[in-house]
């Protein structure tokens, strides 16, 4: 590639499309000086929003297709179909050394099958896993999966405490975060068999991690670990959960101060701390797929452009960092960890 940093867009997926998509780029490109554009899809209402954003128009590259993956396609209906669509070509990209990083506002689940069957998972890991970004008093935390992964054994769960750890120190800056396991309380008898397995795993260090032990609910926007590990069903019912509190706590926040002629104006004067207020508590819109030879975000499919353009600009920041190869690294240690405790001899016990 001539320049360096180039990202795929799949500019068709999620619940708008280019009229959401194109502005998007537009607004975070305006932060991103030397990122250009692949915008897959078709070229006709991506060319009619371009019209509007002259300056995105000469950094970026149209490749056009009239093919797209439904939002409730089915995952392996996706990888046979899929071939072609705007959400493949953006992908495929990434495979052929022309993009640093893929975005898709489109179908989760066939996004996830996808991008696994076009970039494979690095090593030796089975299955990509979605990370989000839940904001806290004091930071973010780092929270995985939340829905590429529901059943989890204890392995997956260790897999996933590697990954979100080097995602952490890659996306957040700090040199060693701390890990913990979600549970239903912080006592070693409490939770299910795989996740006491991965705690027991995770407790003896044979992997490199600041492991803290078990975590609750509640601790995932205390800010009490920097990495909060579960499984894709908890996962993605817990993150929902918190975007639903949050859109709750806004609109409720906004009805009341627009209730009447005097709370309008001053909504009105403190709309700058709403829109803080709004973003300080709603998770970041953009999810890696972590555990691929490759970079790819999963944006909301209702994003708007401002949503969009955040996950554009975190592709650039995660693109041009070294979190791949500490996952890479620290999985080498996971099949020594995983390994059954050897039985103390009988001399040695005696």
């Amino acid at each position: 590639m001539t320049h360096p940093l180039v990202i795929s867009i799949d500019a068709m997926g999620g619940d708008h499309g280019p009229s959401v998509v194109i502005p998007a780029c537009a607004k975070a490109l305006a932060e991103l000086p030397d990122a250009r554009l692949l915008l897959h899809g078709d070229e006709a209402q991506i060319r009619a929003e371009l019209a509007r954003h002259k300056e995105l128009a000469a950094r970026s590259e149209v490749r056009h297709t009239d093919r797209v993956i439904a939002m409730d396609e089915k995952p392996a209906q996706a990888m046979r179909r899929g071939k072609g669509t705007s959400m493949w070509n953006a992908v495929e990209a990434i495979r052929e050394g022309q993009a640093n990083a893929a975005i898709s506002a489109g179908n989760t689940g066939a996004l996830m099958a996808i991008s696994k069957l076009i970039l494979r998972m690095s090593a030796d890991l089975e299955r990509p896993a979605l990370v989000a970004s839940i904001p806290h008093a004091n930071g973010m935390t780092t929270f995985l999966d939340v829905g590429a992964n529901v059943d989890c054994d204890a392995a997956r769960l260790v897999e996933f405490a590697i990954m979100g750890e080097a995602y952490h120190r890659a996306a957040h800056g700090v040199a060693r975060p701390t890990v913990g396991l979600l549970n239903v309380g912080s006592e070693e008898m409490k939770g299910h068999e795989e996740v006491r397995e991965a705690h027991r795993i995770l407790r003896e260090g044979k992997i490199d991690l600041a492991y803290k032990g078990f975590v609750e609910g509640d601790d995932i926007t205390k800010g009490t670990v920097e990495v909060v590990v579960t499984d894709g069903f908890t996962g993605n019912v817990s993150l929902k959960a918190m975007e639903g509190a949050a859109r709750f706590m806004y609109d409720e926040l906004r009805a009341a101060l627009t209730s009447g002629m005097v709370t309008s104006l001053g909504a009105l004067l403190a709309r700058p701390s709403l829109l803080r207020f709004r973003d300080k508590i709603s998770p970041l819109p953009a999810a890696p797929l972590l555990g691929l030879n490759g970079l790819v975000l999963k944006c909301h499919g209702s994003a708007d452009a401002r949503d969009f353009a955040k996950a554009l600009r975190a592709a650039a920041d995660l693109a041009q960092s070294g979190f791949a190869s500490e996952i890479e690294r620290n999985m080498r240690r996971l099949p020594a960890a995983l390994a059954p405790t050897a039985p103390a001899s009988a001399d040695g016990a005696a």
